[in-house]
C-alpha cells in the first residue's frame, strides 16, 4: 500500500521543540522531492518546507527559517521536520506530501500553547 504516515506531534510550550517524522511505504521514496505542509485552525494548507531527492537542497517558508530543519533518510524511507523555538502561530496539523501532492499523509497535530 502506498502511504505516508506522520508522527511526533503533540502539545508543547512556546519556545519548545518537536521532531516530526514521516514514514513512507509502497513507493520509491528516494525518487521524490518531499514537502511539509501545515493547516492552522480555520485556515487553508500552507507550504512549510521542501527537500530534494538526495537531501542536498532545502527550502523554507520565511516564517520558519532559522527555526525548522527538514531532512530525510532515504535508506529508511523517512522524512523529518525538526522544529525549534516553537511559537503559538506554528499550531496546526502538519502533513508530509510528495511535491506533486499525489501522496499525502493523514497529518499530525502540533499545538503550541502555555
Amino acid at each position: 500500500e502506498v502511504q505516508l504516515v506522520e508522527s511526533g506531534g503533540g502539545l508543547v510550550q512556546p519556545g519548545g521543540s518537536l521532531r516530526l517524522s514521516c514514514a513512507a511505504s509502497g513507493f520509491t521514496f528516494s525518487s521524490h522531492t518531499m514537502d511539509w505542509l501545515r493547516q492552522a485552525p480555520g485556515k487553508g494548507r500552507e507550504w512549510v518546507s521542501r527537500i530534494n531527492r538526495d537531501g542536498r537542497i532545502t527550502r523554507y517558508v520565511d516564517s520558519v527559517k532559522g527555526r525548522f530543519t527538514i531532512s530525510r533518510d532515504n535508506a529508511n524511507n523517512t522524512l523529518y521536520l525538526q522544529m525549534n523555538s516553537l511559537k503559538p502561530e506554528d499550531t496546526g496539523v502538519y502533513y508530509c506530501t510528495t511535491i506533486d501532492r499525489t501522496i499525502t499523509g493523514q497529518g499530525t497535530q502540533v499545538t503550541v500553547s502555555s
